[in-house]
């Protein structure tokens, strides 16, 4: 089963908040997810980003694959340098 980790979209029109899932690629955009490892609310000033770093990693580490926008968010957090040991991670 090929693991993505995505955004589903909540919230009302023209004001979305998502939540950053785990779920199985076939699945729909906010279909059933395997967990919920963080939120991310783009209108808020500054954005939230919210993500459950451990989780995050454990996924990963076992071959999920994150689509762009969540991987653009995990080189935020420094998850993503963090996963590939490069410089740049934050210190926990």
């Amino acid at each position: 089963m090929a693991v993505k980790i995505k955004l589903t979209r909540l919230g009302k029109i023209r004001n979305p908040q998502y939540r950053i899932a785990v779920a199985d690629a076939r699945t729909r955009r906010d279909g059933r997810a395997i967990e919920v490892i963080g939120r991310y609310h783009p209108k808020e000033e500054p954005s939230l980003i919210e993500i459950n770093s451990e989780r995050a990693q454990y996924w990963l580490s076992v071959g999920a694959q994150p689509t762009e926008p969540v991987l653009k968010l995990l080189k935020i957090t420094g998850d993503w340098q963090k996963f590939k040991g490069l410089p740049g991670a934050r210190a926990p």
